[in-house]
């Protein structure tokens, strides 16, 4: 199981290769900018994206900003169930590892 983050996960790119992480960095301020979907939604998006592909501590991280940006507890429980839907129990299984500090 992965642990959730206590520090950037690009931190060890950041310390190689400043001018790289800044490109990812900037395309990640981008993908998550007010657009045609709002900010909450695209952490929500993530978040679930995360869950699929086992992340438990990406999971956490995007549930947190999902927040800041104003997801509630429902919102954040909606999404789960479609990633449950659409990716499998799994999903559901690393979003409730994920979620255990959030929501303490």
């Amino acid at each position: 199981m992965e642990v959730e983050m206590d520090r950037h996960p690009l931190e060890t790119i950041r310390k190689l290769d400043p001018e790289f992480f800044d490109l990812v960095a900037q395309s990640s301020e981008r993908a998550f900018a007010d657009g045609a979907l709002s900010a909450k939604t695209k952490y929500l998006l993530a978040m679930v994206l995360d869950a699929a592909h086992g992340a438990t501590g990406g999971v956490a991280s995007l549930a947190r900003q999902a927040i800041e940006h104003g997801a509630s507890k429902e919102e954040i429980v909606e999404a789960i169930q479609v990633a449950g839907f659409i990716s499998g129990v799994g999903s559901v299984y690393t979003a409730s590892f994920g979620l255990a500090d959030v929501f303490k």
